[in-house]
């Protein structure tokens, strides 16, 4: 697979595997992740997946861009070699109540699709965690049901409940926290997100898998929701 690098900044380079949404370029960038991540390079600051993309920060005063693509390559072809282990598993509960699922009626008009379809098409798949980002603990999803793909809202709210489950294109996420935003919201969790008890302080990673399962209002306030 060929690689193509860029800087980002004065102190870090982009690595580029592919320019789309790929379960194997995704695996690619995990291999390539995991790799540079075990060696520990003195000097590599920080390092950080994406779909299909990995950004490494790295000492200026120790390296230049040349020598960190260098290194970087190097160990990205060792670790073609990689096997990765089965991916975790991670469930979701989701109460898709109108009260909470804030656009499920707007997508049902849109879509022709009645709220029970529009659940049914949502829990059906097995995610992939492709990147976290925006905020701690937002893990971009992907894909959903081509039927399910939709466009963000025209008019991004200014505050998206805590735990509130979404889809935009067709990617999928859970809010971690209150913040604005512009997905269409189908539902809530009551399970957090982001907290100081997880690894990594993201109840997902990279890699991880992640199914919905639908469970009802009376379910959803004794996990601890709140509507």
């Amino acid at each position: 697979m060929s690689r193509s690098y860029t800087i980002a900044s004065e102190s870090s380079v982009i690595v580029y595997f592919g320019s789309t949404i790929d379960p194997l370029i995704s695996q690619e960038v995990q291999k390539a992740y995991q790799a540079l991540k075990s060696e520990a390079y003195e000097g590599f600051y920080e390092i950080i997946p994406s779909y299909a993309s990995l950004m490494v920060s790295y000492d200026v005063m120790r390296f230049d861009f040349d020598a960190v693509c260098e290194i970087i390559e190097t160990c990205i072809h060792h670790a073609e070699a990689i096997t990765m282990d089965e991916p975790k598993i991670v469930t979701i509960p989701v109460y898709y109540g109108l009260e909470v699922g804030l656009d499920l009626e707007l997508l049902s008009e849109e879509k022709n699709l009645s709220v029970e379809e529009i659940i049914a098409l949502h829990t059906k798949e097995l995610y992939s965690v492709y990147a976290i980002g925006f905020a701690p603990g937002f893990a971009y999803l992907g894909e959903i049901d081509e039927r399910l793909a939709t466009s963000r809202l025209a008019s991004p709210r200014k505050a998206v409940p805590k735990g509130s489950v979404a889809i935009a294109d067709r990617q999928s996420a859970v809010y971690p926290t209150q913040s604005p935003g512009g997905w269409k919201v189908l539902g809530r969790t009551p399970i957090a997100m982001f907290d100081a008890s997880y690894d990594g302080l993201s109840l997902l990673h990279v890699g991880d898998h992640v199914r919905y399962e639908a469970i009802s209002k009376e379910e959803f306030l004794r996990l601890g929701g709140a509507l």
